[in-house]
C-alpha cells in the first residue's frame, strides 16, 4: 500500500511539473487572447485550484466554479488537455466515487454552493465519468429543499432567512436552468426559475434608476433593510454584474417557447440601459454604483467585468441592441487602461472588492461607508473569472 501510495505522488508531482513547464510558456505569449493569457495566469498563480482565494485545503465553493467554469469557455475554444486536466483534478480532489462532495453539508441551505455545481456539465461532457451527474444530482436536491420566502423565493442561505440577494440569481439559476434542461425537467421548473428572478424584481428593483438593491429582506427585520420596501440601502456594481450575468447565462438554457423567455430578455434590457446611465466616462463602474462622485468610492473591477460580459454576450445572443456593444468595448478597454497589468508574462486584475455581503458577524450594514472600506485585492477570482468570460465574448 506504501509503494502504491509513493507511485501516485510521484506521478502526480511529475505531471504538476509538466503542466506548470506548459504553463510558464502560456503566460509569457502576447499573442495569445486576453481571456487565454488570464486563465494561464490564474493557474500559475494556484497550480491546484482549491488554493483560488487562499484556502489552505480543498473546499467545494462558489468562486472555484466561477474561475474554472470560465477556463472550461476557454477551453471549447482552445482546448489544451492541461486546463481540462486542471478543472478536473480541482472536481475529483472533492468528489468521491460516490458522487458525494467534500465538505458539503446540503443542511446549511446555502445558495453559493450551487455555483461550483456548472463545472459538472462540461466534465460529464468530456469525460463520461458517473461521479458528476451524481454531484449534479445531490445540488438538485439542495435546491428542491431550500427554504423560500412566502412567495417562493430561495433564501440566499438557511442563516439569511426570508433574504433574497442578486448574488444568489447568479449562484442558483443557471445551473437550475441547465439541470432542468439535461434532464427534460419540464415547464414547471423553468417556471421556478424564472419565478425567482420575477420576485427579486419585483421587490429589490428601483423604479427611478432602473437599477436593483444588493438585498431584499422580506420579514424587515435585518437592520440593514428599509422598513417599508425591505431592501438595503445601496447599489452595489458587483451584485448588478451578478445579477447580470445571471440572466444572459440562464437564457442559454431556457427554452424558446417559455412564457416567460420574453420577460427575461426585458429584465436584462431594463438592466443595461439603467447601468449605461452610471458607467463611468472611463468605461468602468464604481464600487458604489450611483455615487461615483462622492468621496471614498472607487472604479472596481469585478463589477465592471461582469457587466461587460454581460452586456457583450447579450448583444452577441441578440437580446440587446447592437449599441451595447459599445457600451461592453469601452468598459472593456478601461479595464485594459486602467486596472490591468502585465508583469513578468502574468495578467493582473486590481482595484478588486475582496468581499461583501449583508448582516452577519461582524455585523455588514450595507450602507455607503460599508461597501467602499471593505478590503481591495488583486486577482480576486470574483475578477478573474468574468474577465476571462468577457474577454471571449468581445474576441479580444
Amino acid at each position: 500500500m506504501k509503494t502504491i501510495t509513493l507511485i501516485k505522488a510521484c506521478c502526480s508531482a511529475l505531471l504538476l511539473t509538466l503542466i506548470m513547464s506548459h504553463q510558464t510558456f502560456a503566460v509569457q505569449s502576447d499573442k495569445q487572447s486576453w481571456a487565454e493569457r488570464m486563465a494561464w495566469s490564474e493557474v500559475k498563480r494556484h497550480p491546484q485550484a482549491w488554493t483560488i482565494e487562499g484556502h489552505t485545503k480543498p473546499k467545494w465553493n462558489y468562486t472555484q466554479g466561477l474561475v474554472l467554469l470560465a477556463i472550461s469557455k476557454v477551453y471549447a475554444r482552445h482546448p489544451d488537455p492541461d486546463l481540462l486536466a486542471y478543472i478536473k483534478d480541482y472536481a475529483d480532489e472533492l468528489i468521491d466515487e460516490k458522487g458525494d462532495i467534500r465538505g458539503y453539508k446540503m443542511s446549511d441551505y446555502n445558495i453559493d454552493m450551487i455555483n461550483a455545481g456548472k463545472i459538472l456539465f462540461f466534465l460529464s461532457e468530456q469525460t463520461g465519468d458517473p461521479r458528476y451527474q451524481k454531484a449534479m444530482h445531490l445540488l438538485r436536491e439542495q435546491l428542491a429543499g431550500m427554504p423560500r420566502t412566502s412567495q417562493g423565493g430561495f433564501w440566499h442561505k438557511k442563516r439569511y432567512p426570508f433574504q433574497m440577494w442578486l448574488d444568489g440569481l447568479y449562484m442558483g439559476a443557471p445551473f437550475y436552468a441547465e439541470y432542468a434542461q439535461w434532464f427534460a425537467e419540464g415547464s414547471a421548473t423553468f417556471d421556478d426559475v424564472a419565478l425567482q428572478f420575477r420576485l427579486i424584481e419585483q421587490h429589490a428593483k428601483d423604479s427611478k434608476t432602473g437599477l436593483l438593491y444588493h438585498g431584499w429582506d422580506e420579514s424587515r427585520q435585518q437592520k440593514w433593510a428599509d422598513p417599508t420596501t425591505g431592501t438595503s440601502p445601496n447599489f452595489w456594481s458587483r451584485s448588478l454584474g451578478w445579477y447580470a450575468m445571471a440572466l444572459v447565462d440562464v437564457l442559454d438554457y431556457f427554452p424558446k417557447g417559455h412564457k416567460d423567455r420574453e420577460f427575461l430578455i426585458e429584465s436584462l434590457q431594463n438592466l443595461a440601459a439603467a447601468v449605461t446611465k452610471v458607467q463611468d466616462k472611463s468605461g468602468l463602474w464604481y464600487q458604489v454604483t450611483d455615487q461615483g462622485d462622492r468621496k471614498g468610492n472607487y472604479l472596481e473591477a469585478s463589477g465592471t467585468s461582469m457587466l461587460v460580459y454581460a452586456l457583450a454576450k447579450g448583444v452577441n445572443h441578440g437580446y440587446l441592441d447592437q449599441q451595447y456593444i459599445q457600451v461592453a468595448e469601452k468598459g472593456y478597454q478601461g479595464l485594459l487602461d486602467k486596472l490591468i497589468k502585465v508583469d513578468d508574462g502574468l495578467v493582473n486584475i486590481t482595484q478588486v472588492c475582496a468581499v461583501a455581503g449583508l448582516g452577519g458577524d461582524p455585523y455588514r450594514s450595507g450602507s455607503y461607508e460599508y461597501y467602499v472600506n471593505e478590503m481591495k485585492r488583486d486577482n480576486d477570482p470574483k475578477a478573474t473569472g468574468p474577465f476571462i468570460l468577457a474577454s471571449l465574448e468581445l474576441n479580444r
